[in-house]
């Protein structure tokens, strides 16, 4: 009798931005309608301290205001137009808070919540983070992310229980690695094209799950599926669903 072979789990990165403004309410909605089993989103502090789901530093590219997000208030931020850029049926949604999101998502995805710092210093980002998730009881459905190791120690002490995945690109300093060195941590998350069969020996050496990004092309994804990674986080849930569906 045949069985159904595993497939990698898929994750909406920042929702489904093909079809949704990226790291919207809307798009992380329609991920969990299109079947993902999680999403991925950032997260940064405003001026006043609060979290709000936002991937560039400035809000320039992806609302109707200017500035960095770090010099503007929540009340700031919310008055921004931050759907319209990419299609009038999104007009006037704002910039969610990351508490906004797990209200809506609650326990029924996998979160993860990459944290934009680039700051070897403490911001109080990684306690903020770790006060939400605690807040809303998600230590079980979220994984925190980020391409800095020192975002990653911060929030380790804040909250040792829950997973804390590392993000690397081929382009990255050799120190980012060196900061890296002696954490544990729970899960691999290197850019796809980094990961080859050589690649996933390495991880399964180290018992860590690989979960990649961002792949878009359902045939890169099959490839990566056969290679044993863990999650693939698509822009595209239900092309990379149906794909999968198909190895």
């Amino acid at each position: 009798m045949s069985t159904t072979p595993k497939r990698a789990l898929v994750f909406g990165h920042r929702g489904a931005s093909h079809d949704a403004p990226m790291n919207t309410l809307p798009a992380f909605e329609l991920a969990l309608a299109q079947g993902a089993e999680g999403v991925e989103l950032d997260v940064q502090l405003t001026r006043d301290g609060h979290l709000v789901v936002i991937h560039d530093e400035s809000v320039d590219a992806t609302t109707n205001g200017h500035g960095l997000v770090r010099d503007m208030t929540l009340v700031q931020l919310r008055e921004l137009d931050c759907g319209s850029w990419f299609g009038a049926q999104f007009a006037n949604t704002q910039i969610p808070t990351l508490d906004e999101v797990f209200e809506t998502l609650g326990q029924r995805l996998i979160i993860n919540v990459e944290i934009k710092s680039r700051s070897l210093r403490a911001t109080g980002i990684e306690a903020k983070v770790a006060e939400v998730i605690r807040r809303h009881a998600m230590q079980k459905h979220v994984i925190v992310s980020s391409f800095n190791p020192m975002a990653l120690r911060r929030f380790r002490k804040h909250m040792p229980a829950v997973d804390i995945g590392y993000l690397h690109a081929p382009n990255m300093p050799f120190y980012i690695s060196w900061l890296m060195f002696g954490f544990t941590y729970q899960a691999d998350h290197p850019y796809e094209q980094q990961v080859d069969e050589q690649y996933m020996q390495k991880a399964r050496r180290k018992n860590l799950p690989v979960n990649v990004w961002t792949v878009n092309d359902p045939e890169r994804a099959r490839v990566l599926n056969a290679l044993g990674v863990h999650s693939i986080m698509t822009d595209m849930p239900a092309v990379i669903i149906e794909a999968l569906s198909r190895s």
